[in-house]
């Protein structure tokens, strides 16, 4: 195989970092350059994308369909205490499942993932911020008062 072969054959390393080695802002790219690149990436994007199964009327979407992935938050303590509430909510019966839409209620699985919660809130103590040991107190105690209203209601 010739070196042009091999050549064709790899892959293309295109630096995209904003400033030099020396720490100065590079040159933006001729617009050009940038029709270029995004023919590029797109090109790439279209040959990698798998086709979209067909869906019946009415069959449930799959989360990742519903939520793109440029469209999710940052994900950080914070996002990650709340992912953790509304799966207490949901097992609580509070909030419905986002892929039902009901409303269903599972105290065991609810309270395991309140003891979850709390077992980060020991094993993070003196890491967090001000405002993450604050978040964590006070949903700790929302979800603490809502499991037990609920589990009221069922006894």
């Amino acid at each position: 195989m010739s070196e042009e072969e091999k050549q064709d054959k790899g892959f293309q390393v295109s630096d995209r970092r904003r400033f030099t080695g020396e720490g100065d802002q590079r040159p933006e790219d001729t617009p050009a350059e940038q029709k270029e690149n995004q023919q590029a990436q797109g090109a790439r994007e279209a040959s990698t994308a798998e086709p979209a199964p067909e869906k019946e009327a009415g069959e449930p979407q799959s989360s990742q369909e519903q939520i793109p992935p440029g469209d999710l938050p940052e994900i950080n303590f914070a996002t990650f205490i709340f992912s953790l509430s509304s799966s207490v909510l949901i097992h609580l019966g509070v909030a419905p499942d986002p892929l039902s839409g009901e409303k269903q209620q599972n105290l065991a699985l609810a309270k395991q993932t309140i003891d979850i919660l709390a077992m980060l809130q020991e094993k993070t103590k003196g890491n967090l911020s001000d405002e993450e040991r604050a978040l964590m107190d006070g949903i700790l105690y929302d979800l603490r008062m809502q499991y037990v209203t609920e589990s009221k209601k069922v006894s």
